[in-house]
């Protein structure tokens, strides 16, 4: 029979300071990145109405409901959508997962941005938008972006800016508003835990997943759009 060991608390008073220094140490190290994050982008995190025009505007896949986009997506999808409308964006980048042949994030998101008005000319779709690093480094890399408007919830967007910052994209973000359920709870203890992980990714700027050539999808879109070619 398994015996579980005790854990043995400090008896002396000195060791129990000990401890209790090393629990705060182990907290603020852990909170560090989370910090970076929001101290790094508050300034460009903006709503639908006061954004800076950019040419392209990115927006992130967040899962799909039986082949649908779910509510948080089509919720990023609709601030598209306004973006595009008001004349702040010129083409849309959709990034999401399409690495299983029955799960297709971007082909969903661009199916919602037609039916909801945008020209399908104006949409280009990442399928290797596997996390956020990938969807940010593909974005410069291999589509070219150079500035953005990125789409995402409050809890997220912090993340995207950092990491497309740091991809070389200078972007502004708009924070989609969301009732805080549980949903958004766990997106931001998720979102905390992630944020060691944009910190690796930003310092050391690895590869995306799948990198491939160079897409011309952006310059297409933006060539015949009024404003001039390029991706900014």
């Amino acid at each position: 029979m398994l015996r579980w060991a005790r854990v043995r608390l400090p008896r002396t008073r000195r060791g129990r300071r000990r401890a209790v220094w090393a629990a705060v140490l182990v907290c603020v190290v852990a909170l560090l990145p989370a910090t970076w994050l929001r101290l790094s982008t508050d300034d460009r995190v903006r709503t639908v109405a006061d954004v800076p025009s950019a040419p392209v505007g990115v927006v992130f896949g967040a899962g799909l409901w039986n082949g649908e986009p779910s509510p948080y997506l089509a919720h990023r999808l609709d601030a598209a959508v306004r973006l595009y409308r008001g004349g702040t964006v010129r083409a849309l980048l959709v990034t999401g997962d399409n690495s299983r042949h029955d799960y297709d994030e971007p082909d969903a998101m661009r199916a919602y941005l037609v039916k909801h008005g945008v020209p399908d000319r104006r949409i280009v779709r990442d399928y290797a938008g596997f996390d956020t690093w990938d969807s940010c480094s593909r974005a410069r890399r291999v589509f070219g972006v150079h500035r953005a408007v990125l789409v995402s919830q409050g809890f997220h967007i912090r993340r995207a800016l950092a990491l497309c910052g740091a991809a070389g994209i200078d972007a502004y973000g708009v924070a989609v508003d969301e009732p805080h359920d549980a949903t958004w709870d766990f997106g931001g203890l998720r979102e905390t835990m992630a944020a060691s992980k944009a910190a690796l990714d930003a310092a050391f700027r690895p590869d995306p997943r799948f990198l491939g050539p160079r897409e011309r999808g952006v310059d297409r879109a933006l060539a015949g759009s009024g404003g001039g070619g390029g991706a900014g």
